[in-house]
């Protein structure tokens, strides 16, 4: 039996929600270490609000979309409750520094920064070019999210050590890429394919290096840095120098 074009976009689509489910999920181990310690001191609340607006921003942009819109919208749902779930359980663990910087960041980008996008689009631009607007925005956020690992290759190259990007989890975000390019490419919608594009490049050159340095000795540091890593937006985070707490240090 031939599969038509719709058929194509759901098994996709069905795939990146499989995956991305998964993806959402692999921070599970860092928030159990912060659990054990009963402390968030030596991470940052910066990938999780960065990971949330995204997920906010894609929930709108299926809304206003509408059509084959649901499994843009069930993955993005997920995502939002699992974000905010590691965001409420970040702050209840932080000290008051950091509480006080994530409420910040929290304001900033996701209430007053996407507000603004909302209201500027709802009362502004209707139709098409609403949907335009907001795909663009989408668009540009998420090829700015995925080029953070740059940084982390550089890591890689720098020190000749894979400590910093498992293979495993480049593998999957480089699929999960290829599932939502195809589902947008067959849907024809470009705002989906075009970051995924970059996704799967970027996957592809981190297996590479992971393949070139697996067996390399490493170069040490003067300032070691740890990976903390979230969806597959990888973030550079200063270590902490503490001993102990450098014991308790893990990457997703």
């Amino acid at each position: 039996m031939t599969m038509n074009r719709e058929s194509w976009v759901f098994l996709f689509g069905l795939i990146g929600n499989i995956i991305s489910f998964m993806v959402f999920l692999s921070p599970i181990p860092t928030f159990y270490q912060i659990y054990k310690k009963k402390t968030s001191e030596g991470y940052q609340s910066l990938p999780y609000v960065v990971a949330l607006l995204s997920a906010m921003l894609w929930i709108y942009y299926a809304l206003v979309k509408k059509e084959s819109a649901l499994l843009l919208i069930t993955i993005n749902t997920f995502g939002i409750v699992v974000e905010s779930s590691y965001l409420a359980f970040f702050l209840f663990y932080s000290s008051k520094k950091a509480r006080l910087s994530t409420i910040k960041l929290l304001l900033l980008l996701n209430v007053f920064g996407y507000g603004a996008m909302l209201l500027a689009t709802l009362y502004l631009s209707k139709g098409a070019k609403r949907l335009a607007i907001i795909g663009w925005i989408c668009l540009v956020f998420n090829i700015t999210v995925f080029a953070a690992p740059l940084f982390i290759m550089k890591k890689v190259i720098t020190t000749r050590s894979v400590e910093y990007m498992p293979f495993t989890l480049s593998f999957f975000l480089t699929i999960n890429a290829v599932m939502w390019f195809f589902y947008g490419l067959l849907l024809r919608d470009y705002y989906i394919a075009l970051p995924n594009t970059l996704g799967f490049l970027f996957g592809i050159v981190q297996m590479v290096l992971y393949l070139m340095y697996r067996n390399a000795i490493p170069v040490a540091l003067e300032n070691p840095m740890k990976v903390q890593e979230l969806n597959g937006h990888i973030v550079d985070v200063e270590k902490v120098q503490d001993a102990a707490r450098s014991g308790a240090i893990g990457k997703v």
